[in-house]
């Protein structure tokens, strides 16, 4: 169900079937150069990359069509007025050429912040989340019963639909004799809905009726220092240890074309997004 391209608000995404005629999903990696008067490169890098995604169909059907006019013009889905569609903000895009939708550097523990608050919070118990003797984190967990929630940097969670199967694997370092692995299914409005939960280190799920967003918990069943390093995040195929991260950016539309084609109503699209931390009108 998910390996079709699905885009649009949280909890009112739509599946694109259609493949796109192009597709560019490049990182803009905003790399300077600074060349001395003795001919010698330097440059300068920011420490985290921002993805930019190009998208364009020939012939798109018309309910397609009107969907991504709806989201690069700001417009609510018909009957969203007093509704419970949310003001607008950020889109969700899940992107079936994605293998691993936790950020890229979630997947490999490393952190912003020395106490890996935008990654990783505490769901119970006590956790420290600290740096460790390389360049990543690890969670030090003092009591048994303490569950991690891995946090999505703009949502709830990461962006579902009712039907879509959810794989979750934990850091592949933990014991799956003593770990617990969840997912949390939430509401459009963040309100939580059910749990899928298995002992060991590896979970399947199905996004229940509501759903929106699915919000990742797990804990090792002992107390202990442990790695963050390698837990995968996919819908609609198996998690593999440390897949790379590809993320599930909020994105905002900044370019759009809508070239009607024949046969009438049909349509040529193209969509050009950037990943964003909020979008406003």
């Amino acid at each position: 169900m998910a390996r079709n391209l699905w885009i649009g608000r949280p909890g009112f995404m739509r599946e694109i079937a259609q493949a796109a005629k192009s597709w560019d999903r490049t990182a803009d990696l905003n790399v300077t150069e600074f060349k001395s008067l003795e001919g010698n490169i330097t440059t300068v890098a920011p420490a985290r990359t921002v993805r930019r995604i190009k998208l364009s169909w020939d012939a798109l059907s018309p309910g397609d069509a009107q969907h991504l006019t709806r989201l690069a013009r700001r417009i609510n889905e018909p009957g969203s007025q007093g509704g419970p569609q949310p003001p607008y903000g950020p889109l969700a895009l899940l992107d079936p050429a994605s293998v691993n939708l936790l950020d890229p550097y979630q997947a490999t523990a490393q952190s912003t912040q020395s106490s890996g608050t935008d990654h990783w919070f505490t769901v119970q118990g006590t956790i420290v989340v600290r740096p460790s003797l390389s360049d990543t984190v690890v969670a030090d967990f003092q009591d048994a019963a303490s569950r991690l929630g891995w946090r999505h940097g703009v949502w709830t969670g990461w962006p579902v639909m009712p039907g879509m199967q959810v794989s979750w694997l934990l850091p592949p370092d933990w014991n799956p004799a003593t770990a617990v692995v969840q997912l949390d299914w939430k509401a459009v409005d963040g309100s939580y809905l059910a749990s899928t939960s298995a002992n060991g280190t590896g979970v399947t799920g199905t996004a229940p009726a509501g759903a929106a967003f699915v919000t990742p918990i797990g804990g090792p069943g002992a107390t202990g220092v442990y790695g963050l390093a390698g837990a995968c995040l996919t819908i609609g195929e198996p998690a593999i240890a440390f897949s790379l991260g590809d993320g599930c950016p909020a994105m905002s539309v900044t370019g759009y074309t809508d070239v009607p084609t024949v046969p009438l109503p049909y349509r040529n699209v193209g969509l050009d997004l950037v990943e964003v931390r909020g979008a406003q009108l």
